[in-house]
């Protein structure tokens, strides 16, 4: 169903959820496109997600190709009518050869990739993976793709914390060397709103409570 605001301008609003904790396969590691599902404490978390959005009219679930986040979009649609969908595009940053490593072992293996990323994270071109520009493009070309598909509706998409840092940093009009001002929790809710294709960012990091 299309939402109109009071004065006739179309709505559209994006929910934009980070996964849960993932397994402990991961963490501690620099992982992006490594997969791994969910921990425990991760699917109670994206349950509290889930009770909280039950009631939301959502037209859309769509979700990056990665388990942990494919779990988490799962765990969301058991209260809607719609299927997830899968968006190559919203997968996290490609880390290339850091992939897999502890980060002690990352400074000592790339000692100069690693103090560029420690001070310019925006600027670094990962060894054999992607630079964030490159994420960038392509994470905020499906965003403009989905809000016009679904113009005048609410979506949810269920993704990554730098993913997320894109969509609001976009909305916000933050430039790329503050993106990581933007804090984004295990099971973060964030809400951009489009007014007439005007975004305004209602709700950011809204984590669960802890259990």
């Amino acid at each position: 169903m299309k939402v109109m605001g009071t004065d006739n301008r179309l709505v559209t609003r994006l929910w934009a959820v980070r996964h849960g904790e993932p397994n402990e396969a991961i963490r501690g590691r620099c992982y992006g496109r490594l997969d791994a599902g969910l921990s425990d404490t991760g699917r109670m978390q994206l349950e509290q997600v889930a009770c909280a959005l039950a009631t939301t009219d959502i037209a859309a679930i769509y979700a990056s190709p990665r388990a942990r986040t494919r779990e988490s979009a799962e765990i969301i649609a058991r209260h809607h009518q719609c299927p997830v969908q899968i968006r190559e595009q919203l997968r996290e940053i490609d880390f290339g050869d850091f992939e897999g490593l502890a980060y002690d072992e990352i400074a000592r293996r790339y000692p100069a990739e690693y103090q560029l990323w420690m001070e310019r994270p925006t600027d670094v071109q990962f060894p054999n993976g992607e630079s964030f520009h490159t994420m960038q493009r392509r994470v905020l070309r499906v965003a403009k793709e989905l809000a016009h598909k679904h113009a005048g509706e609410t979506i949810a998409i269920v993704t990554h914390g730098g993913v997320n840092r894109i969509l609001l940093a976009e909305a916000l009009g933050i430039p790329d060397a503050n993106l990581f001002r933007i804090g984004q929790g295990y099971g973060a809710r964030n809400l951009i709103q489009h007014i007439d294709g005007y975004p305004s960012v209602e709700l950011m990091n809204h984590v669960p409570d802890p259990r």
